[in-house]
């Protein structure tokens, strides 16, 4: 099937998605629910215009957008510019700036499925602390180093608790944005032992703090941090529109000592 004559089905499978009808999608998209109905039934083709206003009506992300326009026989609208383009240079110092100003504490950029794009020295300082030395210009998938058995896990205390919250917003993530790799990273996170056992503990009846930490521990060193999550504002690319900045910051005073005495040169780092 080539991709123009795949456009009715993608257009259905995407409304269906969202939990909409035929006359709910026309609603939204200023059309006649006949119009919707011939549309995913091969008998209309779309105008450019009509795209958009599917694209918006659909809440769709730029990747979903420019798909979808490809599947209707259109050039996509949106770029999708490699990271280390030349292009992207003021958002790479952007980015370089905010991972600074989190100093001594850890912060990351990572892309929409939580692959490593670039890291501060507070987060190589916590990693190598934990896990020892990376390895320069190996790949990181932070899912998989939080998710999988030999890495994050052993030192992770509350590891049950913060991998059902984790492997939860990856399958919104993979539901939200209906990509076969967002599924496969969702479908190999939920096969890492343990992982169901997690899914499936119910929560409990009252929750004692008002955010759910990270509890770390390795010899007599713990620390207990907690993360906040942001995005660009105004993409216009989607690849930037899927980027993440994570950024940890101590629960208490000693875990703040632990990072102000890793940034100290002439302290003990280990």
């Amino acid at each position: 099937m080539d991709r123009k004559s795949s456009f009715p089905a993608r257009l259905a499978s995407l409304r269906k998605w969202r939990g909409l009808s035929q006359l709910q999608l026309a609603a939204a998209a200023d059309c006649s629910q006949r119009h919707i109905s011939f549309l995913e039934l091969g008998r209309t083709q779309p105008s450019r215009e009509m795209m958009q206003r599917l694209s918006v009506a659909l809440a769709l992300s730029f990747r979903q957008s420019n798909d979808l326009l490809l599947a209707a026989g259109f050039a996509p609208i949106w770029s999708d510019t490699p990271f280390d383009a030349e292009t992207l240079a003021p958002i790479r110092r952007a980015l370089d700036f905010m991972l600074q100003q989190q100093e001594p504490y850890p912060a990351a950029v990572v892309d929409r499925r939580w692959n490593l794009l670039q890291a501060n020295k507070g987060a190589v300082a916590m990693v190598e602390f934990l896990v020892g030395p990376l390895t320069s210009g190996a790949p990181i998938n932070l899912a998989d180093a939080l998710v999988a058995p030999d890495v994050l896990r052993r030192y992770l205390t509350n590891w049950q608790e913060v991998v059902a919250y984790f492997v939860r917003s990856v399958e919104a993530d993979a539901a939200s944005d209906a990509t076969k790799e967002t599924a496969a990273l969702r479908d190999r996170l939920l096969g890492y032992p343990g992982v169901q056992e997690s899914l499936a503990t119910p929560f409990a009846e009252t929750v004692a703090a008002p955010i759910l930490p990270m509890r770390f521990a390795k010899g007599e060193v713990t620390l207990e941090l907690f993360t906040t999550l942001t995005i660009l504002g105004m993409p216009q690319d989607a690849a930037l529109q899927e980027i993440r900045i994570e950024s940890f910051f101590p629960m208490n005073e000693a875990t703040r000592q632990i990072f102000g005495r890793w940034a100290t040169p002439e302290a003990d780092a280990r």
